[in-house]
C-alpha cells in the first residue's frame, strides 16, 4: 500500500454523509478501504502516522484515534516501536462495510453527534462541575478503587433550543485529565474523551431505562407544567479495551425523547 497524497478514497456513498460521523470515524473508514482497495495482507506495516496524518489531512490525535478504532475491530494492530500492521483476522473488503454499518448501528452515540447526525443545534448548561473521590458503589461499576479520583458533571442539554435532558456523568479522571479543565458548555463530552493520549472511544454500553414522575427540580429544569413523565436512563459504556469509561444517568422529558433498540439471539 503505498501513501501518496489525495488519492485516498471516500465514505461510501449511501451510508450516510460524510459529515454526518465523527471525524476519526471517517478517516477509519477512508484508511480500510484504503488498505482494502491496494489488497493489503496480514502482517503488511502501514505508513507511519505523520504520513498517515498528512495524507489524510488530520491531526496525529485524530489518525490515532481511527487506528483505534480499526484495532479495537480486530483489523489492524500496533507493535511497541514497529508501527501499525494489518491483523490476521482482517475482514474482507465485503464483509467490512457490512461490519461498518453494523458498528454504526450499535455504536454508543453521544449527544452532540446524535444531533449534528440530524442536523439540530444544541447547547448545555452545566449546572455541576466538580473533581472528587469515588464512592463506594461509583468505584465498583468503574473497576477503580474507592476513593480515587472522579469527574462529575450534571449538564441541562437543549436540542433547537427546546429542553430534553438532565445528564449527571462520572468519569475516572485518569482516563482523560483534560475534562477538569474543559468548558462543556460548548465541548462534547465524546469529542473530548476521543481527543485523549490514548483515545478512549465509548465502544458499548449497559443501558437501562424506567419512566416515572418527575420530582420538582426535575419539572423546574426540564420546564414540565403538566402530568408528563420523565424517562431514567441508566448508562455503563465501556472504552475499545472493555473498561468501565463513563456512569451516566439521563433524565429525559418523556415526550421529547425515545428509545431504540435490537433485541438479538
Amino acid at each position: 500500500m503505498t501513501a501518496s497524497e489525495g488519492d485516498a478514497s471516500p465514505l461510501p456513498r449511501g451510508l450516510l454523509d460524510d459529515g454526518a460521523l465523527p471525524l476519526y470515524t471517517q478517516v477509519a473508514a477512508r484508511l480500510w478501504d484504503d488498505i482494502s482497495s491496494h489488497g493489503a495482507r496480514a502482517g503488511d506495516r502501514l505508513p507511519s502516522e505523520r504520513t498517515l496524518a498528512t495524507r489524510y489531512g488530520v491531526s496525529r490525535v485524530t489518525l490515532r484515534a481511527a487506528l483505534t478504532e480499526l484495532a479495537a475491530r480486530g483489523m489492524v494492530e500496533s507493535a511497541a516501536a514497529r508501527g501499525w500492521f494489518v491483523t490476521q483476522h482482517a475482514a474482507a473488503p465485503g464483509a467490512a462495510a457490512a461490519n461498518e454499518a453494523g458498528a454504526r448501528a450499535h455504536t454508543v452515540e453521544g449527544f452532540a453527534d446524535y444531533a449534528a447526525k440530524h442536523g439540530l443545534t444544541t447547547r448545555s448548561r452545566v449546572l455541576q462541575s466538580t473533581v472528587r473521590p469515588a464512592t463506594v458503589i461509583e468505584a465498583q461499576k468503574l473497576r477503580i478503587g474507592p476513593g480515587a479520583t472522579l469527574f462529575e458533571m450534571r449538564r441541562l442539554r437543549y436540542l433547537d433550543d427546546q429542553v430534553v435532558v438532565v445528564e449527571h456523568n462520572r468519569l475516572p479522571l485518569a482516563l482523560c485529565p483534560a475534562l477538569a479543565e474543559t468548558d462543556f458548555t460548548t465541548a462534547s463530552l465524546f469529542a473530548t474523551l476521543r481527543s485523549a493520549d490514548p483515545p478512549q472511544l465509548p465502544q458499548v454500553a449497559e443501558y437501562a431505562v424506567e419512566a416515572r414522575l418527575p420530582d420538582a427540580e426535575e419539572r423546574e429544569l426540564l420546564e414540565i407544567t403538566d402530568a408528563t413523565p420523565v424517562l431514567l436512563a441508566d448508562q455503563l459504556a465501556f472504552n475499545q479495551d472493555g473498561r468501565p469509561l463513563e456512569l451516566t444517568l439521563a433524565i429525559y422529558r418523556g415526550d421529547r425523547y425515545r428509545f431504540q433498540g435490537a433485541i438479538t439471539s
